[in-house]
Order: C-alpha cells, then structure tokens, then sequence
C-alpha cells in the first residue's frame, strides 16, 4: 500500500555517505528490487535524476517506486552478502534470482568415534569427522557409501561403542556378513581402524587397494570352491570399477577449481558449473535463471556467482568464468573470506583452460535449447497463471496468494491452515497452521473468522514491534500481507473474510472459489459477482492446486495431532471421566448422542464406570443442553 507521508525528496537528503543495501518498495509496499553501494546517497540519488541515461530496466523500475529504505554496512563486502541474502529472501522482480536451491552431499566418516562410521550428510560441521566431496549426485554418494560398507563391514549402527558393548544381540548385517559385529566385541578397535584407514584411502583416490582385494578374495574363493562368495566378490569389484572412472581433465596443476558456463535467451539464463577436483571431472550440474529484464550476461553471471556460492558448502580456490564481472575484487574477497583461504577468479582467453570455460558455455547453451520447452510450460503453469487470474479479477499487479481450508471431526479439534503462493509456486517455508481456541462444534463460518482475525493480528503485532525497533527491511510470514485471499467456498465464506479485514481496517482483496453439485470449482466469487472460468485453463489449474495443497496441509495437520492423542473428546472435560472410563463408554454406546440418551443406571453398569461417575456424566450434558443457543 502506498506511503503517503513518504517524500522521496526529502528522504534523499537524509541518505548518508556509507556502503549499505537499499530496498525500493512499489505503491503496495512490495520489495521490487535490492541493491548495494559504496555510498548511499551517490547510488540511490542516481536512480531519480532525470539527467542520467539509466537503460529501460531502470526506468521502468523507477516509475513503480513509492518508497525507499536503506541499512548501512560497515564496508561493501558486508553490503554484497547482506544484498544477496535480501534478494534470496524477498525475490524482487527486477532482481536476477538463481531458480534451483540445490546443497551437495558429502560423504562423512566418524573418526572420531572407536569403532567409526560411514555416513551421508549434506552439511560439513565442525567436528571431529573426515568429510570427502561435495559430490554433485546423491545417488553416487549412497552407491560409494553402501559399497565401502560391503567390502569392508562397516558398521551401519548408531550404538555408542565400547559403552554400549555387548547390551544387545548383533543386528542382522552381522548374520549376512555385512558387518563383523564391533558391539559384541568380535573384533578389535586396531583390527577395525585398519578397515576405516582402507575406506578413507579409496576415498582419497586409492583405487588400486580395493580392487586388488577383492581379486584376492575372489580367486581364493574360486579355489575352495565357494562359488557364491566368488560370484559376490566379481560383482563387488564391478562397482568399485564403474564408481572409480571418472573422467580425467587435462590439467597437470591438479588444484580444485569450478569453471562457469552462461547462455541467456530473453529473461530465461542457464550457468553450467564444471567441478574439477584434484584435476578430475567429478561432476557438473547446470542451474536455471530468471533475469530481470536488459539485464546483461555480466550482471547475470555476477548474481548467479553470488547466489549460488552464498549457499555452497565447498569452495573451489580457483574460478573460471567466460568474461569479466564488475564487481570481480569485491567478489573474489567475499570468497576468500567464506572459505578461510586465497579464492582467484579467472577469465581465461587462449589455450585449453580457454576452451573448458568454452565447453561449459556450449553445455549450458544445450541445457537452455532442450529445455526452452519445458521452461516456457512450467511458465505457464505458474507466473501465466496467475496473470490469467489478474485479467479475470481486473487486479494487476498479483504475487502473493494465500489460501485458507479448516479441518475438524464433527467439530472436535478444529484446525486451519494457511498456504502461500508466491509467483504460482507454493512457498512452503511461509505456511502456517492454526489449533481452534474458541469455536466449538462444526461451525466452518466461525472457524475461519478465528484464524483471519489471529493471522491479520499477528501480522499487524510483528509489524509495530518492527516499526518500532526500525526494523522495518525485516519481514516474516505474517507481517507479508497478500495481494489477494482466496477463500475454500463462495459468497459466505468471502463475506467472513471481508468483515474480518474491515474491522482490522485493512484493505485486501478476497475472492472464494464457487463450487458446483459436484464439489468442483466453476468459478469466481469477487466484489459480489461471479466469474466464469475455463476449465481448462492453467488459471483453472492453478486454482485447483491451491486448493487441494490447502486441504492437505489442514488434514495432515489434524492427522498427526491424532496420531499424537492429541483430538480433544467433549468426554475428557468430564469431571471423574479418564481415558479408561471414555473408552469403555464409546465402546458401550458407540456416539456422544447415544450417552446423552442412557440413564444413570445403565451408564453406571458399565464395567469401569460406577454412579458418581454415571451421574457426573449425565449432568455434564444436562448443563450442556441448558446453555445452548436458542
């Protein structure tokens, strides 16, 4: 919503000569784009003098300004890191933003502990383990790791060993001869440590170990005419073959190093990353980009290197890139810093490192011409979508969507749930759901009123307590108002709503989705009139899937609080009535309805029950029915 006491001119005066962020908010307060500067006042200033030629992204962008904020940073590298972090966070349309969010796994081995492990992890901590990788393919993580477990039977358990020795019987790895069970002591923490020391090797490069010790095995057990364990041992050093050819670069330094690729075509951008390690081709991934409009390779090559190594878990100490960056100091700085030790960036121009960041170019310009197709679907799907429902509603200008559904058993532990779409994706970390505090009974109208009020109160609650420690650039699920509500249902549902933000004095639009006899959505209830909808449109599709992810998210809510005992009985806040005696009366008359009915005498011949508790039973619905609505 506009800010009509913010005066831009007046704001640009106070701006200070300090790097920081800036953050320019549209007439409905949306964050539209994040910027950094070594000064403040110089950079921001620029975007408002009519003077400057600011290319057509800018000018655009600034004609949707209505208000500005800024934090001030104690030097630029600080202002790049807080810059990505804000523009991961809030995904300004005129921002670049790296579309995949992919972590890379590491192989983990507990040498730490006596009797280590091998164990899969995404994240490298700071223990006493060894971490090998990252490798680009989880499945080639797990295929390494239930390899080393085969040949050399190690221990898959979490048992903490010597403590633990002996508790409990060996697990079945023990009987299939995958492990030698180090719980019952049946080998020695020297004899053990020499097999971890043979899986660290081959996870070094050492190939040639394991493989001739399989051989080994294979043909003494040929010999004694143990023909399946041979038949095993051939298969084994089968995969240790296919897992150890990995392809080889020609590069005589051996360092670690990743080498970028771009291809662009409109707003739609591709970079392939090569992963060398020790000289070896371990593995390459290509990543998908959604450009801000004239935005150059440059600019897009920059946000994606910034984007992407902010979530890494593993530096390379050199970077090859197809041209230059602007800002290529700063960036190689922050680098360095991430990863404690010198990073170089690179813009090879002859010779064969020239044609390996070629190769990536070439790699990432197929990926972007196969997929063009596929891109331009999931498009549709989901930002076409959302523009066919501004045509249909009149309402430009949609990007946050939330949808609300309520769950309950004949109005017993009622819950909502509130889903967000963002741009026609679901933004799973900005959901919320809600445990009923005051309606009892199947009252959809009065639940949904509840978790309105609760969501918008919240919202406006974090908003002042930001305000008020002038952290306003700080903005969580609830403080992010929506562009437009959609309701499970048509003109009732919509009123609830309507009444609910016009008594918290805010002004957002709700639209409910009109069921036909066959609970199936045949339309759009909005500002009092019913809108037709194609059903074979992707905004039909969109509709739908809100709706069923709304629904879903409310049952599994209410699931797992069954799941956990948690379904609250109108039986329970009867005085004298625990879990044994509810039990035995739900197995006697098998309703609420059919217990209301019975007298004293039958309740309390009940095994379990006895008179006090019969009649405690009986007055509790007695008063019950006395203070009923008329």
């Amino acid at each position: 919503m506009e800010n009509e006491f913010f005066d831009i001119e007046e704001e640009l005066k106070k701006l200070p000569e300090k790097p920081g962020v800036y953050l320019m908010h549209d007439e409905k307060d949306a964050i539209i784009y994040v910027g950094k500067a070594v000064k403040l006042k110089n950079r921001v200033r620029q975007y408002f003098q009519s003077s400057r030629n600011k290319g057509a992204k800018i000018e655009q962008m600034v004609t949707h300004i209505r208000r500005f904020e800024y934090i001030v940073t104690d030097s630029e590298l600080e202002a790049l890191i807080l810059e990505c972090n804000l523009i991961k966070e809030h995904h300004p349309k005129y921002n670049t933003m790296l579309m995949d969010d992919k972590t890379y796994p590491y192989i983990k081995v507990t040498v730490g502990e006596d009797y280590p492990r091998v164990l899969f992890s995404r994240l490298k901590k700071k223990d006493r383990a060894k971490y090998f990788g990252p490798y680009t393919s989880a499945g080639a993580v797990k295929e390494i790791i239930e390899l080393l477990r085969k040949v050399y039977q190690i221990r898959t358990c979490s048992r903490t060993l010597p403590r633990d020795m002996g508790k409990e019987r060996p697990c079945l790895n023990y009987h299939i001869h995958r492990c030698q069970a180090p719980c019952q002591g049946y080998i020695t923490k020297e004899e053990y440590r020499k097999h971890i020391d043979q899986v660290i090797r081959f996870l070094n490069g050492n190939v040639g170990e394991i493989t001739e010790r399989l051989q080994r095995q294979m043909e003494q057990a040929a010999e004694m005419l143990e023909f399946e364990r041979a038949a095993e041992c051939r298969e084994l050093l089968k995969e240790v073959r296919a897992i150890s050819q990995k392809q080889k670069m020609s590069q005589q330094d051996q360092e670690d190093r990743d080498v970028v690729g771009l291809a662009q075509r409109g707003s739609d951008a591709v970079a392939q990353v090569f992963f060398l390690r020790d000289g070896r081709l371990i593995g390459r991934e290509h990543f998908y980009l959604k450009a801000a409009e004239h935005d150059t390779k440059e600019q897009i090559l920059q946000t994606f290197l910034t984007q992407f190594y902010s979530g890494t878990p593993y530096l390379p100490r050199e970077l090859m890139l197809p041209y230059e960056i602007s800002d290529i100091q700063l960036v190689e700085q922050w680098l360095t810093e991430r990863r404690g030790q010198k990073v170089t960036i690179r813009v090879p121009k002859i010779g064969e490192k020239e044609k390996l960041v070629e190769l990536a170019a070439q790699n990432a310009q197929l990926v972007l011409d196969q997929d063009m197709e596929r891109i331009k679907r999931e498009e549709a799907r989901t930002v076409g979508a959302v523009r066919e429902l501004e045509e249909i509603l009149n309402l430009p200008g949609l990007r946050r969507l939330e949808a609300y559904d309520i769950s309950n058993i004949s109005g017993f532990a009622g819950v909502g749930s509130m889903v967000v779409y963002e741009q026609g994706r679901p933004k799973r970390s900005d959901y919320r759901k809600f445990r009923l505090r005051s309606v009892d009974g199947p009252n959809d109208y009065a639940s949904m009123r509840e978790v309105l009020t609760r969501r918008f109160v919240h919202g406006m609650e974090e908003k002042r307590k930001l305000e008020e420690k002038q952290l306003t650039s700080e903005f969580g699920s609830f403080t992010r108002y929506p562009d437009l509500i959609l309701m499970d249902g048509g003109k009732g549902q919509v009123h609830i709503a309507e009444q609910v933000l016009e008594e918290l004095d805010l002004y957002i639009p709700v639209c409910g989705m009109v069921k036909d006899d066959h609970h199936r959505t045949r339309g759009l209830y909005y500002q009092d009139e019913e809108y037709a909808i194609d059903r074979k449109s992707e905004c039909f599709h969109l509709l739908t899937r809100i709706q069923d992810e709304a629904h879903r998210f409310a049952i599994e809510y209410h699931r797992s609080l069954r799941s956990k005992g948690q379904v609250h009985s109108v039986l329970d806040d009867i005085p004298g009535i625990g879990p044994a005696r509810r039990k035995a009366l739900m197995r006697a008359y098998g309703s609420l309805e059919e217990i209301r009915k019975a007298d004293v005498d039958a309740l309390a011949a009940i095994p379990g029950m006895n008179r006090k508790a019969a009649e405690s039973v009986l007055d509790f619905f007695r008063r019950e029915q006395e203070n009923a609505p008329e």
